[in-house]
């Protein structure tokens, strides 16, 4: 019988957030080097896509036992898709299913899926329902926001409450204040009185600095555990208690951008002229090369990420950091 690994984790815990095209092995393989979080979640993926065409997502899927425990999180609108998905999930060995209950994409909400789901909450309770009921011993959990177009907090939260995941993430804010306003922290405190007489784990989400601040919330707000996103872009090393990030150096930096696209070849693969997605890895270009000045002997962070954003291969990329390194 699995344990439920939620319930073995110290308090409070950190959790690193599922991020589309950004939280896939290449990069956890970085954060994992730098300082791991407690639980690692995979990129939000398509119950309907995965259903379709499982070939399709194995890169996705991907994971090494270094990284355990970690979470698939899986979008959609169809309780049997999402039935079918946690069977998967079992037979590939993760150690928990996350749904995902708050993406305000419009590609996502087309579909019926992410925070549209808050719109119907009956019809969310039923996929969780049958996540549970395909996921066996694995525990199954919710991602969500405080409302839609308001704040209804009690509201919503009660009817997940009511299908006993084992652990809820709030993201402080409604779907339609996006991340245009500071998280409503107090309303994720609401949720955590809520949720106190149950077996659920509340998760605050939303603005966190650094891990400070993250004790600091969970703290205040009386939570199990803080989900870190958009914070990692600045800091890699948000994790590692024990690193100082204005003591790296810059060719540390530079040298995990380089680890980050070799792990990133060795999992989509490269073409034999040397040409990868570029894209893909220019998003990371200001995670890794940012926060040091400009002197005679070493060119300034944005200067240099100006150069890079002109690379069409990872040839451009090595020869241009190589003058730096």
């Amino acid at each position: 019988m699995k344990e439920n690994f939620w319930k073995k984790l110290n308090k409070p815990f950190f959790v690193l957030a599922p991020m589309a095209n950004v939280t896939d092995w290449a990069f956890r393989k970085i954060i994992t080097k730098c300082g791991r979080p407690d639980v690692f979640y995979t990129e939000f993926l398509p119950c309907d896509g995965i259903v379709h065409d499982k070939k399709r997502f194995e890169k996705e899927l991907y994971f090494e036992k270094s990284e355990k425990p970690i979470v698939v999180q899986l979008f959609g609108s169809k309780p049997d898709n999402f039935y079918k998905c946690a069977q998967l999930a079992q037979k590939l060995g993760y150690d928990g299913i996350d749904i995902n209950m708050g993406c305000p994409d419009k590609s996502v909400e087309k579909q019926g899926a992410g925070a549209a789901l808050i719109l119907v909450p009956e019809l969310a309770k039923k996929i969780i329902k049958e996540t549970k009921r395909g996921a066996g011993k694995l525990p199954v959990s919710v991602k969500t926001r405080i409302g839609y177009n308001k704040i209804e907090t009690k509201e919503w939260i009660s009817k997940l409450l009511e299908m006993e995941p084992a652990a809820i993430t709030i993201h402080g804010r409604t779907r339609k204040e996006m991340s245009k306003v500071p998280a409503h922290w107090d309303e994720v405190g609401i949720s955590a009185k809520m949720a106190k007489d149950t077996e659920t784990l509340i998760i605050g989400n939303g603005d966190v600095a650094n891990l400070k601040d993250a004790r600091q919330k969970a703290k205040d707000y009386e939570l199990d555990g803080v989900m870190i996103g958009r914070a990692i872009f600045a800091n890699p090393w948000f994790f590692n208690e024990k690193i100082d990030i204005k003591k790296i150096k810059p060719k540390e930096r530079i040298e995990l951008l380089l680890d980050h696209i070799d792990n990133f070849l060795k999992l989509w693969g490269d073409k034999p002229s040397g040409v990868i997605n570029i894209d893909k890895i220019k998003k990371f270009f200001k995670v890794y090369v940012s926060d040091w000045p400009a002197d005679t002997d070493r060119t300034g962070a944005k200067e240099l990420r100006a150069k890079l954003m002109t690379a069409k291969n990872k040839q451009d990329i090595v020869d241009i950091l190589s003058k730096e390194s």
